[in-house]
């Protein structure tokens, strides 16, 4: 029996509508629903892939698709061939296996569309049945004859047909015990894609199936992550399920229906533009709404807020790339071209690129190239065909590259670079091995010595982390001057715990938009907005002439960091003088160079960042500091030890940089055992940090307000000791810090527990 269902074949997708259908609406679960499929494919021919649409969609992509195909071509081809077999044994043979051939075309006509494992393993009965008949000495040999031919020249014919389709094939041998109308192999065979209908983005609802789970944990918004190592694959396979994914039907019905009435309220150019204004709107009439369509419903308040908030994420925010961006531990984010072919691959903290099971479409790809074509106010199109802008959501924060034709020929692709939410820290650092604590006092004693620093290394290395970790070093007395061209450092959280700076944005060299200042432009512009510290998101061009010369001529008199691209020192000489056409004289006006990169175990199957060198750069050179040994090592990473190693040259006091801060403070002048206490003291407190984070399992207190209330309060006992003793005592200095820092652990942990009493 064909029912009817509505449908519509469009760029080869069959969509089939199974709302309120009675049978059902997937494949594997229904034999009526996988019968109708087969109908309309033997019907319209030309499908690639199948859409079953419920309040979910169930979308079968090509593979299975193919399977279906392959039945249908398989039931056309044995129903139209004769099954007379008045052909093979006359009058007799009708007599003898009329009702046996009646049986055959029941099973051929009814359950090879059906039920085509169900079918398979019935004739393969009917063979064993008949073939025992055949050699029974009981039956009547005449019988026996026509027993033979049937089997022969019907059913093993039929049989082999059926074994050529994939679908029969990959189960042929493990039927054992199997029971015709049990689905459980379908349900194994065919594994859609589902997302529900205010989604655009599919998803693999089930796990690989011979995937080993190797880690779960719980996102906030109670969102589930689960990591699997899948046979014969490097790649680990990275589940997500979200509360959207696995909703009641009437919970779908009330969201759907929401966001129907809230399309009347699609935020306009000037709400996306604040997208921020545009969430609080639309999570305020989205409240009201669905505690409306609620009513009666039974919810709890905590489904009705989880409700509203997967409404909000599908209406005025970002949809599936809100909930990855939740995930502290992604880093990256890659939706390839052409998009709605391949999912979505993630590089992940500690399973380095993980492939999703989530596959954007291409109504997805529009969307939000529409949402950060508004938000960035830049454009993208063919004639300019790369975007950079920055993405702020509740789970997170991070850059976005998009681009399009012409630059990409299959359309549209995105890769977003996930930004902590807080900012990095020297003591985050610390703990999970990207530095050393010596690395940290070295750098604090740079950093408070005004020194001019060049974070480099290849993509991904941490460079700009580094950077922002290296801003909270700085006191807060001083004033803060930021230029980036695409905005990454966090500015915004270092504002909001008491920090002073201005910021400022210039033309990036990739998109080049008239409308904003060119970036040494825009440096000049820096250069004269008061004494500042200066901080250069990243030297990428002609700006580095006016950055160097103003240090050279002593223009910047505070901390001066960037970040650039190259694997040493030596590569950051070469690119800045020889690509960027900084004179080898202003090089000179860099200090310290700082190399971070990637190292690879020895399987090559796993990578770590880790700052490699740290390098300073000495004055007398002329020409090339290579050859004339300007560049001298203060600290080199051990593969073999995993560390970052002090060298000689710095434990036995013959740092020139050192020394040059040294000549400018009284206390140390000339006196290098107390420069070295002073950054070994500086070490002991970033260390101690990470201790007590570890002993008392508070990652919190490793976090940017901490360690610049910790900064602040070292630079402050340090004063009180120095005019206690006459001289800055580590030992002294150290000994309160421990103590004030114990005392503010015991006081935010006593807050704490107040506020949960209250």
């Amino acid at each position: 029996m064909t029912l009817v269902f509505e449908h519509e074949l469009i760029d080869n997708i069959l969509r089939i509508n199974c709302l309120d259908s009675i049978y059902g609406f997937s494949i594997e679960d229904s034999d009526t629903i996988m019968e109708t499929v087969i109908d309309k494919i033997l019907q319209l021919k030309s499908v690639e892939r199948i859409i079953l649409a419920e309040r979910r969609e169930y979308e079968y992509d090509y593979d299975q698709t193919k399977l279906l195909l392959e039945m249908a071509d398989t039931y056309d081809k044995l129903t139209s061939q004769s099954l007379d077999i008045s052909k093979i044994g006359g009058q007799a043979g009708v007599k003898i296996l009329g009702a046996a051939m009646n049986q055959l075309k029941i099973i051929l006509e009814r359950m090879t569309k059906r039920d085509p494992i169900g079918a398979y393993v019935k004739i393969r009965r009917m063979i064993r049945q008949y073939t025992s008949k055949i050699k029974s000495p009981g039956e009547d040999k005449r019988n026996r004859i026509y027993y033979s031919m049937f089997v022969k020249n019907i059913l093993e014919p039929i049989l082999k047909e059926l074994e050529k389709t994939q679908l029969i094939d990959s189960i042929k041998d493990g039927l054992y015990g199997h029971v015709v109308g049990d689905r459980n192999l379908y349900r194994e065979i065919f594994n859609p894609l589902i997302r529900p209908i205010f989604m655009l983005t599919r998803y693999v609802f089930l796990p690989p199936k011979d995937g080993r789970l190797v880690e779960r944990y719980e996102l906030p918004g109670g969102i589930q992550v689960e990591i699997y190592k899948v046979p014969h694959k490097v790649r680990y396979y990275y589940h997500i399920t979200a509360p959207e994914f696995k909703l009641s039907d009437d919970k779908y019905t009330i969201i759907d229906s929401a966001r129907r009435q809230l399309a009347e309220h699609k935020p306009g150019e000037k709400e996306f533009t604040q997208p921020e204004r545009a969430r609080e709107v639309f999570m305020n009439i989205g409240k009201d709404m669905i505690n409306q369509m609620a009513v009666g419903g039974n919810y709890s308040q905590k489904e009705l807020e989880e409700m509203v908030n997967i409404l909000v994420r599908y209406t005025a925010g970002f949809g599936i790339l809100e909930i990855l961006l939740t995930d502290s531990k992604l880093q990256d984010i890659y939706i390839n071209s052409p998009i709605g072919i391949t999912p979505i691959y993630v590089q992940h903290d500690d399973y380095e690129e993980c492939e999703t099971n989530l596959i954007p479409t291409r109504e997805d790809a529009e969307s939000w190239a529409t949402r950060f074509r508004l938000l960035s106010g830049r454009p993208l199109d063919e004639a300019n065909p790369v975007l950079d802008t920055e993405l702020f959501v509740p789970g997170g924060r991070a850059r976005v590259a998009a681009i399009t034709k012409t630059l990409s020929p299959e359309g549209i692709a995105y890769a977003l670079r996930r930004h902590r939410d807080r900012p990095w820290t020297y003591p985050l650092f610390i703990d999970t091995k990207y530095m050393n604590p010596l690395f940290a006092g070295l750098m604090s004693f740079f950093v408070d010595g005004s020194r001019s620093i060049l974070f480099a290394g290849g993509r991904s290395s941490g460079k700009s982390s580094l950077l922002g970790a290296t801003m909270l070093e700085i006191m807060k007395k001083f004033r803060i001057i930021s230029l980036e061209d695409t905005l990454e450092l966090p500015i915004t959280q270092l504002r909001n715990i008491g920090y002073n700076i201005e910021r400022m944005k210039s033309r990036s060299v990739i998109t080049r938009i008239e409308s904003e200042l060119p970036a040494d432009d825009a440096l000049r512009t820096a250069l004269r907005l008061g004494d500042s510290c200066l901080i250069v998101g990243e030297v990428r061009s002609i700006e580095a002439r006016a950055l160097f010369e103003a240090m050279r001529i002593g223009a910047l008199a505070n901390v001066v960091a960037g970040t650039i691209h190259g694997e040493s020192p030596y590569g950051v000489f070469d690119r800045v003088v020889n690509d960027l056409g900084v004179t080898a004289t202003s090089f000179k006006a860099i200090d310290i160079i700082v190399i971070s990169g990637m190292i690879k175990s020895g399987d090559g199957l796993h990578r770590y960042r880790r700052i490699l060198e740290v390098a300073e750069v000495r004055k007398h050179w002329k020409d090339d500091p290579m050859n004339e040994k300007g560049f001298v090592t203060l600290m080199e990473y051990s593969a073999k030890d995993d560390q970052l190693k002090p060298t000689s040259t710095l434990l036995n006091g013959e740092s020139f940089v050192i020394n040059e801060i040294s000549k400018r403070v009284k206390d140390w002048q000339g006196n290098w055992e107390a420069v070295w206490d002073n950054i070994e003291l500086r070490t002991k407190i970033k260390l101690a940090m990470v201790d007590y984070a570890r002993k008392l399992n508070r990652k919190d207190i490793l976090e940017a307000e901490w360690v610049s209330l910790s900064n602040e309060v070292f630079h402050m006992i340090s004063d009180e000791v120095r005019k206690d003793y006459g001289i800055l005592d580590s030992e002294e200095i150290y000994k309160r810090w421990d103590e004030w820092f114990r005392n503010y652990i015991s006081e935010k942990n006593e807050r704490r527990r107040i506020r949960q009493f209250v």
